[in-house]
């Protein structure tokens, strides 16, 4: 099968022929049709964070394609059936996190394209109890995206807790941001786009956004305070400048949700202003295989729209290049 391998993290990704997985008990074999470039598969094949994965490995954890063969013992999963594969690979089952409905902080946990071989390639294995089906309403081009920068932005508005009326501030608008926003404002939240890109800011006007700030003009902190300061500032940028930026954005009793994971960084809390004004700094994974049939199903009732742009496997590393210049609208996803 054609698949893109991280070979070394200082060279690009080579598009290759490799054997096809064999599904082992408890597994399904996929047959990939369509799988998202997500910026931690860029973090991934850099080895950026401190935990790396081993190169050689498959990156991809927005994977949506058709069961081809059940390993043994599979029950509930059926060839044909369409299914995603996101980045939570597999977790125990059996640790408190697990058993208390967090089974993306288990410590047993296996992550798609990272510790194991992912989606960009023709086929993946993936436990048939994490391979999440895939409602008929929603097509394979939209489900990719919404496997992990859906659930990841679902995810984190559910966590901050926001209420009708709030203001949300969504800070980086791209693959994860045109989602944050859309779930922000099903909340009932009035929404503030931040962004350093004119096109990105006119995508979130197009999807609803109250209001625009474009960061390379002005300072966001200062335009979000003259507005009366966000309830909810949700950073999804790779940058920890940003962070610093949400944090001052926030009105007294506000929180931040810290999504993103630049490679390198720290974010400054001030103390007295963190404690004076009960401000709350919360950090969200991905979301459970619940979230993702959540999401799933906001998309299939028409709720949401995903931005994609497709292209083919052998593109991978121009599209990495893309990304990081920020030139892709949202979202890119390989068709295979």
């Amino acid at each position: 099968m054609k698949a893109a391998v991280v070979t070394d993290f200082t060279a690009p990704l080579q598009v290759m022929d490799v054997p096809v997985p064999e599904p082992g008990p408890g597994q399904v074999l996929v047959r990939i049709e369509t799988s998202g470039l997500c910026h931690t598969d860029i973090h991934a094949a850099h080895g950026d964070w401190p935990v790396k994965p081993h190169p050689p490995f498959v990156p991809g954890h927005e994977g949506v394609g058709r069961i081809e063969r059940l390993g043994e013992g599979v029950r509930g999963r059926s060839p044909g059936q369409r299914v995603a594969i996101a980045w939570l690979g597999s977790a125990c089952g059996e640790c408190r996190y697990c058993i208390s409905g967090r089974e993306t902080l288990c410590e047993k946990q296996a992550n798609s394209g990272y510790s194991v071989n992912g989606a960009f390639a023709e086929y993946a294995v993936v436990p048939a109890a994490f391979a999440t089906p895939v409602p008929d309403d929603v097509s394979s081009l939209d489900a990719a995206p919404l496997t992990c920068a859906g659930v990841t932005t679902y995810k984190a508005i559910r966590v901050a807790g926001v209420a009708p009326a709030e203001t949300v501030a969504i800070f980086g608008i791209g693959g994860l941001g045109h989602l944050a926003l859309q779930y922000a404002r099903i909340a009932g939240a009035f929404t503030v786009a931040v962004d350093l890109e004119d096109h990105k800011l006119d995508l979130a006007a197009r999807l609803g956004a109250d209001h625009v700030v474009n960061a390379a003009r002005e300072d966001p902190a200062q335009a979000i305070q003259r507005l009366g300061g966000a309830d909810v500032a949700v950073a999804l940028a790779a940058s920890p400048a940003s962070f610093d930026q949400a944090f001052a954005s926030l009105r007294r009793g506000g929180r931040l949700v810290c999504v993103a994971l630049p490679a390198h960084g720290t974010i400054q809390l001030p103390i007295f202003d963190t404690v004076l004004k009960g401000i709350s700094v919360i950090g969200s994974i991905v979301g459970t295989r619940n979230d993702l049939a959540d999401v799933f199903a906001l998309h299939a009732a028409g709720r949401t729209e995903v931005v994609a742009t497709e292209r083919k496997l052998d593109e991978v590393n121009e599209s990495m290049t893309d990304v990081l210049a920020g030139r892709v609208p949202a979202r890119i996803v390989f068709g295979l």
